[in-house]
């Protein structure tokens, strides 16, 4: 479907989709118990016309399959078939046959297709070998592996993420730019331009399923932030990915173009993706993060060995979940974001905060945000480590460090030294050297996903490394 193009000389126009409501959509929050006769059903009565076979690779780039209507229902007997050599992450030629499963519960109509004559449905996949054995570097599968982990000691692993992004305009010659589409700042209503356009974007996201929570202006002049409801890791990984194709197919459809690129203009803030998170007993669905008697913020025990793990593991993580080299531009000093590897409540300079919450509401809504990873990362991969670190504090019966409450970006280095305050990694190049020395986080990942992933990354820094930017060029051109 065609996309509708910013005149830089006014605001776009929207062309969005419509508020509506379906009687007979599958139930929301969330789908489950979805079989391949409602999934006909629902093609039928919507007038779908094409599917899309969805999977990431490791990356977390969103790849599919468009197979017509006509072969759903055997696509849904027996699987769809494709080559997986030319997919970051995956295999070789000689063992390129594989073959994606769906999901029957991720079946949703994309709403930006619904008023065009291409009306196209998605499922997420599952990615599997010709043996019928699950794809060991499957981002999806590596999660439900990690899932299944925390699943034997009892407890299902829910995340809440909060993902932040940009809206960019196009720029005089007609080219995309990091141009903000408004100057509004924090919360701001009169300046904000993106009112409108977020409500819209609720409307898609309630269309795909995911129920939205809470929407803003973000403090960057052209950021936003729009929160959905928390589920269990593998749900929310699946909503995350959901969230921003939406987001950019509706933006474009707008005129304007959606980036998670953590830090696109020199300056500003940053987008981060804060990630909140708790167990839950797989028993009674108790929130097993709280403890009203708990020595820290009404924590149980498990939460802060839990959070002890990730303090421990979080320079490896940062390979995950801060996965491009642009990560580490927004992860300095001055723009709020959480570099000094500490935890607290009332701390929002730590990397790790407790979130505060009304008394009458802690036996649920207890957790911990760890606020380091941002939206470029692959949330199948973040969620698994950030699993694989905590389970690892729980198991080896990790003690928490005291929390600091006082502002870490004040400190100087010997205070630093003196609370025994670390940084995340300061570079990609660093992220992947304690990532390959790193057994647990390597180990969530597995061999395959590991090197493939460390020998995409390192091309990637070296791409970097022997660029010359503008920056050199400004700087040294004329004065050597």
């Amino acid at each position: 479907m065609s996309s509708i193009l910013a005149d830089t000389s006014s605001p776009p126009r929207e062309r969005v989709i419509t508020k509506t409501r379906h009687d007979h959509n599958f139930a929301k929050f969330p789908r489950q118990g979805v079989t391949k006769e409602m999934i006909l059903e629902m093609c039928k009565r919507e007038e779908v016309q094409f599917v899309d076979m969805q999977f990431t690779d490791i990356m977390g780039i969103l790849k599919a399959i468009t197979i017509p209507i006509h072969k759903l229902a055997d696509a849904l007997n027996n699987n769809v078939w494709f080559d997986g050599s030319s997919i970051d992450g995956f295999t070789r030629i000689m063992e390129s046959d594989m073959y994606l499963k769906p999901d029957f519960n991720t079946f949703t109509v994309l709403p930006w297709t619904k008023d065009g004559e291409d009306i196209t449905a998605r499922l997420i996949c599952d990615v599997y070998m010709p043996d019928g054995t699950p794809f060991e570097g499957d981002p999806r599968g590596i999660l439900k592996r990690q899932l299944e982990e925390a699943k034997k000691l009892g407890y299902s692993f829910n995340t809440g993420p909060e993902l932040e992004f940009f809206l960019f305009q196009k720029n005089e010659q007609g080219k995309w730019a990091p141009l903000p589409h408004d100057n509004a700042g924090y919360f701001d209503q009169t300046t904000d331009l993106g009112l409108k356009i977020r409500r819209h974007m609720a409307f898609g996201l309630d269309e795909m399923g995911i129920e939205v929570e809470a929407l803003h202006h973000e403090v960057a002049a052209g950021q936003h932030e729009i929160d959905f409801k928390y589920a269990d890791a593998l749900l929310t990984a699946d909503n995350a990915i959901s969230f921003k194709l939406t987001l950019k197919a509706l933006a474009q459809r707008m005129g304007l173009h959606a980036t998670f690129m953590p830090k696109p203009i020199f300056g500003i803030n940053g987008s981060g993706m804060h990630v909140h998170q708790s167990f839950a007993s797989l028993e009674d669905g108790v929130n097993k993060f709280y403890d009203a008697n708990g020595q820290y913020y009404g924590l149980s025990k498990l939460a802060t060995q839990f959070i002890a793990g990730q303090l421990k593991h979080i320079k490896a993580i940062n390979a995950i979940s801060n996965p491009i080299v642009n990560s580490y531009k927004r992860l300095v000093v001055g723009y709020e974001a959480p570099v000094n590897i500490a935890w607290g409540q009332r701390n929002r300079s730590a990397l790790i905060r407790i979130p505060r919450v009304v008394p009458e509401q802690a036996h649920r809504a207890t957790r911990c945000e760890l606020r380091c990873p941002d939206p470029s990362a692959n949330p199948y991969l973040t969620f698994a480590v950030m699993l694989a670190a905590g389970l690892d504090g729980i198991k080896q019966g990790m003690e928490v460090p005291p929390p600091i409450e006082e502002n870490l970006w004040e400190f100087d280095e010997e205070k630093m030294q003196k609370h025994k305050v670390e940084m995340v990694a300061e570079n990609l190049a660093k992220a992947l050297e304690y990532l390959k020395k790193d057994e647990i986080i390597r180990g969530a990942l597995g061999e395959h996903c590991f090197h493939q992933f460390y020998k995409a990354k390192l091309k990637e820094w070296d791409r970097y490394r022997m660029s010359v930017s503008e920056w050199e060029i400004n700087e040294y051109l004329e004065v050597y």
